[in-house]
Order: structure tokens, then C-alpha cells, then sequence
């Protein structure tokens, strides 16, 4: 018989996410997905300067903040088909990369990692096993016996005290778990380290863009960074080296750590490349332009249908066709009127609450679609069209992983297809974030060599009088982003962004087909209903942030929350 298991809400996530699931004979047989928040900014933007844009839409989160502000002045560029100086264009790649690195580093060691790794079996662990284990797979400096031992007693002092602080409330002991004491104790201890190391790309973030989270930098036409090479009230030479520092950090680490630990804990769980794939239409945009007009770029970006790389079909410029003209998005399931899938200029966002039904209106996320078809989108699209489009850097990092789990898993081959799963996008997140480190490596060494001939970093736009129309796109961490606009009169006339968790959060379409999280929850197994782990394993997978999905606006005004600043 069938039993209904309800996760509300979902947490280590950005935002109120419920997942709904029917389990039978061990393993869900349906699924639903639901955002339990409206998202109202679009309300909000109406008639304003299109200028102001991105100082909004940043603040559909506070974890994805930058990729909102770079994708809204891109979407008002690409209206005013307004060229961007390079100088602007390599500042802002640099943010987004960095950015980038330390939401990946986050999403696998602090908010899923403990999804996979038992804490408590630490305390089991050999520390002097462990860090001969570490050392064997990593040239890491903090993997010796004595950085094991003291992580060790960090954690003896948490359960002595009888509070585990971050490490509470976890599945401990649950069945699906399987990594042995010492590999716990391995990941426990390099948890403990990227809290400091993904605090060095916040550094190279808040440096360039004034603050982090919500940078203060970027405008349509730019950026506000002065640069010069030795001038020192600018982005100089000292502070482009300071920033050298932070990056060469972190590229130890990301290589060396993130890039092993992934893999090496798959080799435990190969069970599960057998769950989670889902919906296989991958699809990416590219990113990091590297000339004025969005034509040239870093990064690749295309679609592939049914998970076969042979399918695979670029996207090119800004002002791609085949990207711009297959985006449409469904409120049949969602909480707004309406149920034909429109295009985003086209976008409508009056809500209509009906409460949660099963075959009616169950979400506050819409449903996009990519030419009819639904898609997911992220580090496992993002992998398999940048080795489809030929990019060395995801052949070769996604070759290292494999290397290092079949290397633990004592395996002869890993297919690609396993890649396609709930532990596959884990890996997939390990290679893009290896991708990102050479990818902010490059942009940080392009801007020393382009400020050397070329200062520019604004170029003022000018509004014309009737409407016109743009979109920007960006590969943000959990996936594609696009923000839409039209204006009249230099005026904001309709917003849309249609953001990554929309993609994967979003409920059945106008077609009735099921969405990337829903599908990805099919006939994964359940071993203990009443400790559903391996829903939050998949769901995970994706780093959902369904506060940029879904958002709150009160019609009335009232206030929604109070902060006093002591």
C-alpha cells in the first residue's frame, strides 16, 4: 500500500521548499514539488528606471545575489544593444567566478555533505588511518594526523556537551549510510577547513564589487571600478595581487580537496548512479565574454536532449535566436492565472492561491520549458555540454574525477551515463567548480594584461522613446539564469527572471509533464519512511534556492518583518 511522506520544509536550502512523495514497496512512485513562497519583484519593477534593475533582483536571495545583478544590467544592455567595455566585462567574470567557487564549496561540504557522511561514526576513526588515507589521494597540507586528531576532539567536545551544534539533527545511524569511520572523519575535517577557504572568494567578491553579499559595482553599461596599474585609489597592481593570493588558495584547495573527496566518497555509494537522473534536456548558456559585444566567450553554453552529447546544439552569442525564442513558462500548476505556457516579454504574475492540490495549482514556482521540452539545468548540464562542445577543461577535470573513483571503487570504467544520477551531479558540481578556478585564473590575468593599454570601464547607455525588449543570460552556480525585460519609454513595462530553480523546481507544465526534482525522485529507494534521507539526497543534488524561484510581496504593505540595529 502507498504512504504518503511530506518533507515541509526542506532545509539546508535558500528559501521554503515542500516536497511531496508516494512511496511503494521501498521507492517513490510519484512526486511533487512545491515553492511555498510568491515571488513578487516583478510587481515591484514595473515602471521603474530600468537602470535601478539589478539592485532589486539581487535581493531575490542572499545567497544568489551577484548572478542577479550581473544578469538584470545584461538584459537592459542587450534592449539598448549597448557595448560593454572589456575591461568591465573581465571585472564582472571575475565576481561571478568567484562566486561562483564558494557557492559549490558550500553546497557539497555544508549544506549536503552530511546527507552522505555519518558525524558521528567519526569519533570511531583511527586519526592516524585517516590521514594516511587523506595523503594518499591529495597532496592537501592540512590531511596530517595531527589535523585529524584535533578535528577528532572538536567533536568528542560537541557530544560531551551533549550538543552537536552544526552537526544536529541529523540522520545518524540510518541504514543508507555506509562510509567507514575514517572516511568520515576525513570529510568531517576538510567541512572544518572550507569554512575558511570559501571565505577567501567572498574576499575576492567584496573586494571588487564593494560588499559581499549585494555588490555595489555594477551598472548598465559596466562597471564602477576605476582601474589603473599603479594609481592608489584604484583597482591597482597591489590590490590585483592581493587578489592573486586568494585564488591561488583556493585553487589548492578546489583541486587538490573538493576534486578528490567527491569521487572518493562515490565509491561508496555507487548504488547511487542508479537514482536521480531524471529529466536528461540539459541546457546551459555561455558566459564570461570576453569582447564588448557578447560574441566571444570564456565558457560554452548549449542544449542537449535525452542525455546523448551527439544532440548537441550551441548557444552563441547574447543575441542568440534559438535561446531567446524557445523559453516559455506554465502556470497550469502554479499558484497564478492563467495555464498557456507563455514566452517570459509575454510573462504574467497575478497570483491565484488554491491551496496544495495533487492534480491542480500546488506551487508558487512556475514551469518553464525549453521549446515544449522540460530540461534541467546546473553542474550536470553544465558538464555534459562543455565535454560535448570539445572544452578541455571540463574533458580534463571530469577525467581526474572519474580517475580518483575508479581508483577508490576499484573499478575498470565509469560510462558517462552515471554521471546522469543524484551522486553524478555531486560529481559533475566537484569538476565545474575545477573549471571555475582556471576560468577565474584566465579573467584575473586578461584584465592585468588589458589595463595596461585601456582604462575604460563605463560606457553610458541612452534610452530611446517607444518599447524595446532584452535578455540576459548567465551559468550561475545552480544553473541557467535569464532575466527578461521590456521597456517603453525608459520605463520598466514587464520583468521576468526565470532562474535555475524554476527550471528544477518547477511543478507539471501545461503539458502535465513532470518537472527535474519530481522526476528525479522516481523509484528512488526509501528505507526508512519516517527518516526519509534519500529524498533530501536527491533533492540536494541540485542546491535548490527557491527564495530566487519564489518571492513574498504584501499588496497592502504591511510590514513583513522588523530588524533593529543595536
Amino acid at each position: 500500500m502507498a504512504k504518503r511522506i511530506t518533507v515541509d520544509p526542506i532545509t539546508r536550502i535558500e528559501g521554503h521548499l515542500r516536497i511531496d512523495v508516494e512511496v511503494d514497496n521501498g521507492h517513490v512512485t510519484k512526486a511533487w514539488s512545491s515553492g511555498q513562497m510568491w515571488r513578487g519583484i516583478e510587481k515591484i519593477l514595473v515602471g521603474r528606471d530600468p537602470r535601478e534593475a539589478w539592485s532589486y533582483t539581487q535581493r531575490f536571495c542572499g545567497v544568489c545575489t551577484t548572478v542577479h545583478a550581473i544578469t538584470s544590467v545584461r538584459a537592459v544592455e542587450n534592449a539598448l544593444q549597448l557595448e560593454i567595455p572589456v575591461n568591465a566585462q573581465l571585472i564582472r567574470n571575475i565576481i561571478q567566478t568567484a562566486h561562483a567557487i564558494q557557492d559549490h564549496i558550500v553546497h557539497f561540504y555544508h549544506l549536503s555533505a552530511v546527507d552522505w557522511v555519518d558525524v558521528t561514526s567519526a569519533l570511531k576513526a583511527n586519526p592516524v588511518t585517516t590521514a594516511k588515507l587523506a595523503e594518499s589521494l591529495s597532496d592537501w597540507p592540512l590531511n596530517g594526523p595531527h589535523e585529524m586528531k584535533a578535528v577528532q576532539e572538536r567533536l568528542k567536545t560537541f557530544v560531551g556537551s551533549g550538543q552537536l551544534g552544526p552537526f544536529a539533527s541529523g540522520f545518524w545511524g540510518h541504514p543508507a549510510m555506509k562510509l567507514p569511520p575514517d572516511v568520515n572523519l576525513m570529510a568531517v575535517a576538510h567541512y572544518m577547513q572550507a569554512l575558511d577557504v570559501q571565505n577567501l572568494a567572498n574576499k575576492v567578491v567584496a573586494i571588487l564589487g564593494g560588499k559581499s553579499p549585494h555588490i555595489q559595482n555594477v551598472a548598465v553599461g559596466g562597471v564602477s571600478n576605476s582601474v589603473s596599474h599603479d594609481a592608489p585609489s584604484v583597482l591597482n597592481m597591489e590590490r590585483l595581487m592581493l587578489l592573486k593570493g586568494f585564488i591561488d588558495k583556493l585553487d589548492q584547495f578546489v583541486k587538490s580537496t573538493y576534486l578528490t573527496d567527491v569521487p572518493a566518497v562515490g565509491a561508496f555509494y555507487l548504488d547511487w548512479t542508479k537514482y536521480g537522473g531524471g529529466i536528461n534536456n540539459y541546457l546551459t548558456v555561455p558566459d564570461c565574454p570576453q569582447d564588448t559585444k557578447g560574441t566571444v566567450f570564456d565558457l560554452p553554453g548549449g542544449f542537449i536532449a535525452g542525455g546523448d552529447l551527439k544532440s548537441y546544439k550551441p548557444i552563441t552569442t547574447f543575441n542568440d535566436e534559438y535561446f531567446r525564442d524557445g523559453v516559455a513558462e506554465s502556470s497550469k500548476h502554479s499558484w497564478y492565472t492563467g495555464e498557456k505556457a507563455l514566452h517570459p516579454w509575454q510573462g504574467e504574475t497575478e497570483p491565484q492561491y488554491t491551496d496544495f492540490q495533487d492534480n491542480g495549482k500546488y506551487s508558487w514556482v512556475k514551469a518553464p520549458t525549453f521549446y515544449g521540452k522540460r530540461c534541467e539545468v546546473g553542474p550536470l548540464a553544465d558538464v555534459h555540454n562543455g565535454v560535448a562542445a570539445g572544452n578541455p577543461r571540463y574533458v580534463k577535470y571530469l577525467n581526474q574525477a572519474i580517475g580518483t573513483l575508479k581508483a577508490v571503487g576499484k573499478l575498470n570504467d565509469v560510462p558517462l551515463a552515471a554521471l546522469q544520477s543524484t551522486i553524478g551531479r555531486h560529481a559533475a558540481r566537484a569538476v565545474r567548480c575545477a573549471v571555475m578556478m582556471d576560468t577565474l585564473k584566465d579573467q584575473w590575468q586578461k584584465l592585468v594584461e588589458n589595463i595596461g593599454k585601456d582604462q575604460t570601464t563605463f560606457n553610458a547607455p541612452s534610452f530611446p522613446k517607444g518599447e524595446i525588449k532584452g535578455v540576459g543570460f548567465h551559468q550561475a552556480p545552480r544553473g541557467t539564469l535569464s532575466h527578461w525585460v521590456v521597456i517603453e519609454n525608459g520605463k520598466i513595462k514587464n520583468y521576468q527572471a526565470v532562474v535555475p530553480s524554476t527550471w528544477n523546481a518547477g511543478p507539471r507544465d501545461a503539458s502535465d509533464q513532470i518537472g527535474p526534482y519530481e522526476a528525479s525522485l522516481m523509484n528512488n529507494p526509501i528505507a526508512d519512511p519516517e527518516k526519509p534521507l534519500e529524498v533530501l539526497r536527491t533533492v540536494h543534488s541540485f542546491d535548490p534556492c527557491i527564495a530566487c524561484a519564489i518571492h513574498m510581496f504584501d499588496n497592502e504593505q504591511r510590514p513583513i518583518v522588523k530588524v533593529k540595529a543595536l
